[in-house]
């Protein structure tokens, strides 16, 4: 793997960018997971799952990197025999914004274990202290609680609620939205 992609290794995941040996474990992840995230998702085409797409993904993540447009990480497991979860950092805008949208997901497999929060954390930290972000914004369906509980367990704050704002499982979705500040983050890691 390039030295230029950030890797964590915490108490229970390795995480990082994905490289181009990962893409049938992606691709397998959402196999897998169809169903699962079905209802959080928007509809996706029968090429989304394919070896093809994966491919072609993991070479955008990877220029979204170099532009420094977005970070996509995958956590997987100790032994890197599969993924447990992604998380994306998309939209990042530099300047007086200095700011982004997170979306994230997890295997049915590895829910409620607890490592979405450890994901996420290792994740946060290099977003505001490598990239130099000041916010990073997360929002969720309304019925969508664990999605809703994980964001207030890391400290993100209610800022408001967005009627129809995404298209998602084929109709639009209202969201709660969120968001963490540099500043709430640091306090927390003291």
């Amino acid at each position: 793997m390039s030295s230029k992609f950030p890797q964590f290794v915490t108490k229970h995941l390795i995480i990082r960018v994905a490289t181009a040996s990962d893409a049938e474990m992606l691709r397998e992840y959402y196999v897998s997971n169809q169903a699962h995230l079905a209802p959080w998702e928007p509809i996706r085409s029968e090429a989304y799952y394919t070896l093809r797409w994966w491919r072609l993904r993991i070479n955008q993540i990877h220029s979204e990197f170099d532009e420094a447009s977005a970070v996509s990480f995958i956590a997987m497991t100790p032994d890197k025999s599969a993924i447990v979860a992604v998380a994306n950092f998309s939209n990042i805008i530099q300047g007086v914004f200095k700011s982004c949208y997170l979306g994230y997901s997890i295997s049915k497999t590895y829910e409620g274990q607890g490592l979405m929060i450890e994901f996420l954390q290792s994740c946060l930290g290099f977003m505001f202290e490598n990239v130099g972000l000041n916010r990073v914004m997360a929002n969720y369906i309304p019925v969508n609680e664990r999605s809703g509980a994980l964001l207030q367990r890391l400290g993100f704050e209610r800022e408001g609620y967005a009627r129809k704002y995404l298209r998602i499982a084929g109709s639009w979705q209202d969201h709660v939205l969120t968001a963490l500040l540099k500043e709430d983050w640091l306090a927390q890691q003291r």
